[in-house]
């Protein structure tokens, strides 16, 4: 990936040990990972206070579940993370719009409601 925007980047995925988000906090670090594979410089995942997920790119927050009242899509952190470290990187897929589950959109992959 000779994009990078950063060298070794950082991304920091802060998660909540009491509503046990660990999980989900490391299925996103791999998912990360398996994108943008090598040229990440740390994926840290961080125990933070009640209620928090956010992930953060080189010192900048690219999602806040408590400010968007939602946890993030998968494709949505990786557009997002993208964003940062790599602009100018095609995720193929990943690349569509995300849709939210209150706006009522046409399903991009079999054109149904």
């Amino acid at each position: 990936m000779s994009e990078l925007k950063a060298n070794n980047p950082r991304i920091e995925i802060h998660f909540c040990t009491g509503c046990k988000w660990h999980l989900r906090a490391g299925w996103m670090s791999q998912e990360l990972f398996n994108t943008f594979g090598p040229d990440i410089g740390e994926l840290a995942l961080i125990p933070g206070p009640s209620g928090t997920f956010k992930v953060v790119v080189n010192g900048e927050l690219v999602f806040d579940r408590k400010v968007e009242g939602r946890f993030p899509e998968m494709k949505e952190v990786k557009q997002l993370v993208r964003n940062q470290i790599a602009p100018d990187l095609k995720l193929g897929h990943s690349d569509t719009p995300v849709l939210s589950a209150s706006n009522n959109q046409t399903c991009v992959d079999c054109n149904k409601d």
